[in-house]
């Protein structure tokens, strides 16, 4: 990302949490704030010529792993709700609107992101005349520069207690370490802690068909100021979490994302096998 700016990923994940909303059937992932998120202009085409962003196959296959993980930490977040937990961490929360619509009256939550970003989400909350809650905390961050603990301590954030934390969309575009460390001190938290977060495999683990392709598209994030600085490989990266303390990992690769999500459906949304969603826990 580059300085000063907003995050152009926030607002093109944005984009296709709203088009699903319009365009898939059915849908996986209900958000009904997600079309008043986006610029007006934008927002007003969308609902007036939906056929001209049905998309590619390519298109296809981010907004399958986009709306997936998004559903994916709701249902975490439902869970961690059963089980007592009070507070939930958006890690990179971009344009993301859970806060503003969450059922959960106990549940207090906190966006942690880049202050650019926030900013851009502010105009639009005031835009589309969406308040924002009393259970909702902004913390301003530089995932460069400072860290996790020290910034949600300073919101509040109650370190012994557990948390379910979001991290998705992020994880690419630090450094393995700066990973790492967040990811530590997430499993130094109290059961029931929960982290889900995806990544990409590296270009090289790709099938030799489709890596031109990716390496290209990796080459366009990095033109756009936001390139990928690390990639996993499910096996190490489990066993890493594991040895960080978390006492259950679920990888869900391409094959699981359309089996257990997106089966059975007509309109070609299908994830590729490039993007991995994890699904951390502390028992």
């Amino acid at each position: 990302m580059i300085e000063g700016e907003f995050s152009r990923t926030a607002e093109r994940m944005a984009f296709e949490r709203a088009v699903h909303q319009v365009i898939d059937v059915p849908v996986v992932f209900p958000d009904p704030l997600a079309i008043r998120m986006l610029r007006p202009e934008q927002a007003a085409l969308l609902r007036e010529h939906p056929e001209r962003f049905r998309g590619s196959p390519i298109t296809k296959r981010m907004r399958a792993i986009v709306v997936v993980r998004s559903r994916i930490v709701e249902d975490q977040i439902a869970q961690a709700v059963d089980r007592g937990v009070t507070q939930c961490v958006v890690l990179g929360a971009g344009l993301d609107t859970f806060a503003y619509r969450s059922p959960y009256a106990r549940l207090r939550i906190f966006e942690v992101d880049q202050p650019s970003t926030q900013q851009l989400k502010h105009e639009r909350l005031t835009a589309a005349g969406i308040a924002v809650p009393d259970h909702l905390t902004y913390v301003p961050f530089d995932f460069t520069r400072q860290t996790v603990p020290d910034a949600l301590a300073a919101a509040g954030f109650d370190r012994t207690a557990p948390a379910v934390f979001a991290w998705l969309g992020v994880v690419m575009y630090l450094e393995r370490e700066s990973v790492m460390a967040t990811l530590r001190y997430i499993a130094s938290l109290p059961p029931p802690t929960t982290v889900v977060f995806d990544y990409g495999l590296p270009p090289e683990a790709a099938p030799w068909p489709v890596r031109w392709f990716y390496r290209r598209t990796l080459d366009g994030f990095a033109r756009q100021g936001e390139p990928w600085l690390s990639f996993f490989m499910p096996t190490p990266l489990r066993a890493d979490l594991l040895k960080l303390g978390f006492t259950a990992v679920e990888d869900l690769g391409g094959d699981d994302v359309n089996g257990r999500y997106l089966g059975g459906r007509r309109d070609g949304l299908k994830a590729s096998g490039l993007g991995h969603i994890v699904i951390a826990r502390r028992a």
